[in-house]
């Protein structure tokens, strides 16, 4: 079994934190989006996995790669880097690890994170990750036969089809035959709103004959903005509650510490409480503070502040000022 992660995006909804870390790469709950995603999509298979590509842009830098390439290894995996030049949809994306593009093959894009609920079944010619959601209007969809293969995609409906959203992760059994489909896109110029989609080769290979069917996660998370991150930090907390989530060379000191929370290596949290909902990236210095639902990335000091559903980027420094007070009977201060 081969995996591919197209990441070649930068993640301009997340700006200002993908500027200097591509967002798969931003931790949620003391782990890279990309990692996780990779661990859960090897849960989802029986077989090993023998190889990773990942597809990213080529100013990503050495040390991404080498973040990546270190993610495959303590799976079990070979890492591959690719490169995608330029942005011509997910076909093209996807083509760019052409060489994994043999046997068995998990596509997943490294935009969001699930909770699993169906594994693959390696027996059927592909599998099509899906969730029921309220709007399929800003979704891609697959509509079902009565039993249960999969007979169109639809993209962004205007009228009701289904409700079965696409989320982006997608088993093949012969990648080989994937391959030959977006290669006859490319080679063929045959693009959707400017673009070559994957739905487009998978449209091709179910009219030849094959059969896709549907698997269902119990739970679909994004990480497309601050807000949506933090959120799934949230939950991601809670899928992991009963690990072990307080690295044992933090220092917590006059603190509490409201599970469940990630607290990172020689991370330092004084006279603070901290959580419930928060993660605290390495090396990170905690003071005087009341953090709550919130990501704060390696690196970084915060002292003498009240924060609440925020995110922190990498080595920041974020001081308040202790604040001498005499207040009287009645008063309101805000700030």
């Amino acid at each position: 079994m081969n995996i591919i992660i197209p990441m070649a995006g930068r993640g301009t909804r997340i700006r200002p934190h993908s500027i200097t870390t591509p967002k798969p790469l931003i931790p949620v709950a003391g782990k890279p989006i990309v990692e996780r995603l990779v661990e859960d999509i090897v849960n989802l298979s029986e077989e090993k996995v023998n190889a990773i590509g990942f597809i990213i842009g080529e100013d990503f830098g050495k040390e991404v790669e080498d973040n990546l390439l270190k993610i495959a290894k303590r799976l079990g995996a070979v890492g591959h880097i690719f490169y995608q030049k330029e942005k011509l949809g997910t076909a093209h994306a996807i083509l760019c690890a052409k060489s994994l593009l043999d046997g068995k093959v998990i596509v997943a894009f490294a935009d969001t994170l699930f909770k699993g609920k169906d594994r693959i079944n390696e027996e059927q010619d592909g599998m099509i990750f899906v969730q029921k959601v309220a709007d399929p209007s800003a979704f891609g969809v697959v509509k079902l036969a009565v039993d249960n293969h999969i007979t169109d995609f639809v993209e962004k409906p205007t009228e009701f089809v289904s409700d079965l959203a696409i989320i982006g992760i997608y088993y093949f059994k012969d990648g080989a035959f994937l391959r030959s489909e977006m290669e006859y896109l490319i080679d063929n110029d045959l693009k959707e709103k400017g673009e070559f989609q994957l739905t487009n080769a998978m449209e091709n290979m179910k009219q030849k004959g094959a059969k896709f069917y549907p698997g269902e996660v119990a739970e679909w998370l994004d990480c497309g903005n601050k807000d949506a991150t933090v959120y799934t930090n949230q939950r991601v907390l809670e899928f992991t509650k009963d690990q072990e989530l307080v690295d044992q060379s933090a220092s917590v000191k006059q603190s509490v510490i409201v599970p469940p929370c990630f607290i990172g290596k020689n991370v330092v949290v004084e006279n603070s409480v901290v959580g419930p909902y928060v993660s605290i990236g390495d090396n990170s210095t905690v003071k005087n503070c009341i953090i709550e639902n919130s990501i704060v990335q390696l690196n970084t000091a915060i002292e003498h502040k009240n924060i609440k559903n925020s995110m922190l980027g990498n080595y920041v420094t974020y001081l308040g000022s202790p604040e001498d007070l005499s207040i009287g009977d009645y008063c309101e201060h805000k700030s």
